[in-house]
């Protein structure tokens, strides 16, 4: 089969390809045997899904609304409804001055982002060509392949701090962090994916201004983060201006299913986007939207996102690393300091073998982990470092994540093992 170029960039090679082909693998097969700690499927929190489960019988038993699920086409923009209710708890809770001319859904905010990327970089009508800005390396393996040009990503390592107990940080290097005319757009996760490093309210204020100056957005990705799911363990701030894009999601709240991404950005913005949706998909799906209409409408999705999600996760993430510190004990690691999302990044530092390579390993015993080159998109030098982390989900049941963690414990020993005996 003869493919363009386009068709080629997205049928091989990719990080994302990779990661959502050994999950889908695994669940299709049954994954009894499998331990899924690689990608970033929430947990099942019985709590929520009692929440959804009633309001999906109230809309199925309820005539004109479930016409209205699963009949209807809505506008490109969206679930009308459903963005009119989010408008206003926005401006209610956090002062942001939106209305509904400010939101727009997308199918997943995956799509959101090939739409938002290729808005702003690429190739440009009078010849240029401008790139996206990754201010902070490691980032989402889901970017990495949304560009349809070659060099869309310009990524900068962080500053690293070291930290007592075996923990270390992630900071932006805004000494080295230059933005000038070939940036199209900033980019960051907060939290980010995949460490679970939360950038604090001036590090966002920063590089806001950074954008500013360049008349660029900022893209804040807060598939994981405030307002809601709201899984970030440390201060953050719900931040939003005309230069600011903010990219929610429902899936990290407990409907991956439901594939429902939510852009908040000025009215040009939005009207652009709203046409892309109607070229590319004539409308977003409803599902999402009518399920989290009631909980928006009360402001309940706060609430839950405070006091049912966020414990949820904490408590997993705590249970994990000390499950790490002990199995660790006589290996030289690192954990990023986890402050939200639900992913431990692992440092081994001089790793004898590729962080890919201790993912083959470890998917060889049933453990799926990712590997942490893949994170590492638009670095312009090589490092080491990016060979010598992976990323690990903890968002399972405790007994399941305990007996990953211990077999990955045994191959990073033999790992180092070997790597001495050669040596030696």
């Amino acid at each position: 089969m003869n493919l363009s170029q386009f068709g080629e960039q997205f049928s091989s090679g990719s990080g994302i390809l990779s990661l959502m082909d050994d999950l889908g693998n695994a669940l299709a097969s049954g994954g009894d045997d499998m331990i899924m700690m690689g990608g970033g499927n929430p947990g099942h929190i019985p709590e929520f899904q009692d929440i959804i489960q009633k309001r999906l019988q109230r809309i199925a038993s309820d005539k004109e609304c479930f016409q209205r699920l699963i009949g209807v086409y809505d506008p490109p923009q969206g679930e009308k409804d459903f963005i009119d209710v989010l408008s206003d708890l926005l401006r209610r809770e956090y002062g942001w001055n939106v209305s509904s001319k400010n939101i727009c859904l997308t199918n997943g905010s995956q799509a959101g982002f090939f739409l938002l990327f290729n808005m702003f970089a690429g190739k440009f009508s009078d010849g240029s060509r401008k790139t996206i800005r990754l201010p902070l390396a490691p980032e989402y393996i889901g970017y990495a392949d949304l560009g349809t040009s070659d060099s869309f990503f310009v990524s900068n390592r962080p500053r690293i701090e070291m930290l007592d107990d075996n923990f270390f940080k992630y900071h932006v290097d805004f000494d080295n962090l230059k933005i000038g005319s070939e940036t199209g757009a900033i980019c960051v996760s907060r939290p980010t994916n995949p460490t679970g490093n939360v950038l604090s309210d001036s590090e966002i204020s920063h590089l806001d201004t950074l954008a500013r100056k360049q008349n660029i957005p900022l893209i804040l990705d807060s598939a994981y983060g405030v307002p809601f799911p709201g899984i970030i363990y440390s201060e953050a701030k719900p931040i939003w201006n005309d230069n600011i894009i903010v990219c929610l999601s429902l899936s990290k709240l407990g409907l991956p299913a439901a594939r429902t991404g939510i852009i908040v950005a000025s009215e040009e913005i939005i009207k652009v986007i709203s046409g892309m949706n109607a070229i590319m998909n004539l409308a977003t799906g409803s599902f999402g939207a009518m399920l989290a209409h009631d909980l928006v409408q009360s402001g309940e999705i706060i609430s839950i996102s405070e006091n049912v999600i966020k414990p949820f996760y904490q408590e997993k993430m705590e249970k994990a690393v000390t499950a790490f510190h002990n199995e660790f004990k006589d290996i030289p690691y690192k954990i990023h300091k986890p402050e939200g999302a639900m992913f431990i990044w692992l440092w081994f530092k001089d790793l004898p073998i590729t962080s890919h390579e201790l993912y083959q390993r470890l998917k060889a015993r049933n453990v799926l982990v990712v590997s942490g080159h893949f994170f590492f998109s638009g670095l312009e030098q090589a490092w080491q470092h990016q060979h010598e982390c992976i990323r690990v989900t903890y968002s399972q049941d405790e007994s399941t994540v305990k007996r990953g963690i211990a077999i990955i414990a045994e191959e990073v020993k033999k790992a180092y093992a070997d790597g001495e005996h050669k040596r030696g």
